[in-house]
């Protein structure tokens, strides 16, 4: 059994698109908050975080629904069409109100531009958890980890693309000393990605006819399949594996709020703590970024030789020791330096081996018909982590000691560690022999 790469990368496409809509608007929004409307920094933050509280809500509920979807092109398919289609002309409107609010403010206008804001992330939440489903939908269970490293390697091009523009675009020589920058390009070069990739996604892939073809296959192999039948005929999980998706979502939190408390808040870290200004403390995070994308298809290979819980394990290990490595170098030194550099790029291995294999043991058990809730039930974990984390940690630094925020994130990463222990279900299983030839007739 074979993975087919070309395919995966096609149905990745939409988490491209994701990523480079969401790089823009971590890069961009703070400075038309601030710049433009003169919000305060803390408005400026509440805003910033309504995406992470309303994903708590929206991608469960959209990613369920999309389970219960029957049309022509699929369930998955009519909610990325139609959030792609709403974000792209909602996010235009933003530049416009932005240059419009620099020329004549009005109390109107930032109304305006708030509400339409809220409205465009209620169109990316339609699609996120339904666009990240579709890769569980055709692709068998025991490939489903190689499948996830390569879509999450979409996910960084598409990141990686957005910063190129950007660089390009707006070099430093051309927006110094400026009063208001126009990102109108910007935001319709991003639209354009995402028109793009979507557009190729729906042309390319026939969801109904893969997802058939490996609703097959898999029935083919009942013992891929974890649920039960219950007197009424209904598939259930037995209590075994609820108790196992219990601790592997209390293990993605934990490590999300480890990991998301380094990577909010590392550049204040680093100003406080030793100095540094925002240069080092990206390239830092830069060369973690760069780490990760490296790993990610040499972790989903991994993964299905030793097994994902093992991969994750190992991951763990590594970040939390990384993380105390860390503390030692930056409250050592008044500089970054090359063995902080060093550090970086192994948590970046260490964060690809536990993110690459999380989403898969998640619906690995499930059956079919529930992988748009159970993937809700991933980003509920995860965005939930988010949200708090900041906030923790900000106010464990405000009031005990910047120092803490690697032990913090160390002690939370460890702690995902003995929650890992009690998953006893959704690893990779052997491959079978049996209906090896259905799955080679889906090879496009």
């Amino acid at each position: 059994m074979k993975l087919n790469n070309k395919r995966t990368v096609i149905v990745g496409l939409a988490f491209l698109s994701i990523c480079a809509f969401w790089q823009m608007y971590d890069n961009i929004m703070p400075l038309i908050l601030t710049n433009t409307f003169h919000l305060s920094e803390t408005w400026s933050g509440l805003i910033m975080a309504a995406d992470n509280v309303l994903a708590l809500f929206l991608l469960p509920f959209f990613g369920s629904l999309s389970d219960r979807a029957d049309t022509k092109i699929g369930r998955r398919m009519p909610f990325i069409l139609f959030g792609t289609g709403c974000a792209i002309i909602l996010m235009n409107i933003l530049p416009f109100l932005d240059n419009s609010y620099y020329a004549e403010p009005s109390s109107f206008k930032l109304i305006s531009f708030i509400v339409v804001l809220g409205i465009l992330l209620v169109a990316m939440g339609v699609y996120r958890s339904p666009a990240v489903a579709l890769m569980p939908d055709v692709t068998p269970k025991p490939l489903r980890s190689r499948a996830n490293a390569i879509i999450n390697l979409m996910g960084a091009l598409g990141g990686i693309i957005y910063l190129g523009v950007a660089a390009l675009a707006y070099p430093k020589a051309k927006t110094e000393g400026l009063a208001h920058v126009d990102y109108q390009l910007l935001f319709i070069v991003v639209a354009s990605i995402m028109f793009v990739a979507v557009a190729l996604l729906f042309i390319f892939v026939s969801e109904p006819r893969l997802s058939a073809e490996n609703k097959a296959l898999e029935a083919s192999h009942p013992e891929w399949n974890l649920a039960q039948e219950d007197a009424s005929g209904n598939e259930v999980l037995p209590a075994p594996v609820k108790r196992s998706l219990a601790f592997l979502l209390a293990s993605i939190a934990l490590w999300f709020i480890g990991y998301n408390g380094i990577s909010t808040w590392f550049t204040k870290y680093v100003e406080t703590v030793m100095g540094e200004g925002i240069g080092g403390a990206s390239t830092c995070l830069m060369v973690g970024t760069g780490g990760a994308i490296i790993s990610y298809v040499p972790i989903g290979i991994l993964a299905s030789k030793i097994g994902r819980k093992k991969t994750i394990q190992s991951g763990i290990i590594i970040l939390t020791v990384c993380l105390i490595i860390g503390f030692f170098l930056t409250t050592n030194s008044s500089s970054i330096n090359i063995f902080m550099y060093i550090t970086f790029a192994i948590v970046g291995f260490a964060w690809a081996a536990i993110n690459v294999n999380s989403l898969p043991m998640v619906v690995e058990m499930c059956k079919s018909s529930d992988i748009g809730k159970f993937t809700g039930y991933y980003y509920t974990a995860s965005m939930a982590a988010q949200v708090a984390t900041p906030v923790m940690a900000g106010f464990l630094m405000s009031n005990i000691d910047y120092k803490i925020l690697f032990p913090y994130s160390a002690v939370f990463v460890g702690l995902s560690f003995v929650t890992m222990i009690f998953v006893r279900h959704g690893d990779s299983k052997a491959e079978a022999k049996k209906g090896l030839s259905a799955y080679e007739d889906m090879d496009d």
